[in-house]
């Protein structure tokens, strides 16, 4: 299942980066995502494959009623997005925006790093190239995110346009990629850090394995590096949703707006409606 990364990319950019990094996590192997259902099929049979009380288990949901879909259980301390372990790590406080917690970028790369240590060993390193936007679109945006993690290399192939396609939209030269690195580490909310270096066009995220938290083209790029990007090229970045909230007699209504973390998105989707209705 792994790939020579030169058939997938030969642009050094991201070669480089790509070992540095494995330098200083050492895993075991390094498997890089090509996005086909072949390679995909083979890590959902393994990660479904895996022993009761592994906490990385997936489980295949009745598939003639839900085809497709998996069920992944996150640890009680690890169910939502951590406002107060995300940082925006900018040379001074005030580019970082009154909204956000600031921290200096050296001193968060070394308080990292000494976390990341070899904190892949013993595990495989997926390197998942994908694109926010069609692939072709002079408006889309490059990234590589590395992580232990099959369940995200999963989901990012939902959220995103994941795999060797991804590249053709870099290119072998640019250098105009976000480098996201994650770990679950060992999911230790003591430790828990979702982390941004605007300036570096940089994630890195550590002992989480829920959500938001590890799929870093979700909040982490398309909110945060976002919007500097935005900022230095003329354009916004935002999140939205359109919500269709459908009744039991079939009439939809329809909401649109910026919806904050935390504010009940899941929970209504969730929602059963009582028997009067």
């Amino acid at each position: 299942m792994a790939r020579n990364p030169g058939v997938l990319t030969k642009n050094p950019n991201v070669i480089k980066w790509v070992d540095e990094m494995v330098k200083l996590t050492k895993p075991e192997s390094v498997i890089w995502i090509d996005g086909s259902k072949e390679q995909l099929d083979e890590l959902t049979d393994e990660v479904c494959a895996l022993p009761e009380g592994n906490r990385d288990k997936m489980y295949r949901l009745n598939q003639d009623k839900l085809p497709g879909c998996l069920y992944h259980r996150t640890l009680p301390n690890d169910v939502a997005r951590v406002e107060d372990r995300t940082f925006i790590c900018t040379p001074t406080k005030e580019e970082a925006g009154p909204t956000n917690n600031w921290c200096d970028p050296k001193e968060m790369y070394a308080k990292l790093s000494k976390l990341y240590d070899g904190v892949m060993k013993g595990r495989t390193m997926y390197v998942i190239p994908y694109s926010m936007g069609p692939i072709g679109s002079p408006l889309a945006k490059v990234g590589v995110e590395l992580t232990d993690s099959i369940y995200v290399v999963l989901n990012m192939n939902i959220m995103t346009r994941m795999g060797a396609d991804a590249f053709k939209n870099l290119g072998d030269t640019s250098n105009d990629f976000v480098r996201g690195l994650h770990s679950k580490a060992d999911v230790d909310p003591e430790n828990r850090y979702i982390v941004q270096f605007p300036q570096d066009n940089t994630i890195w995220s550590i002992n989480s394995a829920y959500g938001g938290n590890v799929l870093l083209g979700k909040k982490c790029f398309a909110l945060r590096i976002a919007s500097y990007q935005g900022k230095n090229e003329g354009w916004m970045a935002e999140h939205m949703l359109i919500l269709g909230v459908k009744k039991p007699d079939g009439e939809m209504r329809y909401i649109t707006a910026a919806f904050p973390s935390a504010c009940g998105k899941t929970y209504l989707a969730m929602l059963i409606p009582p028997a009067v209705y």
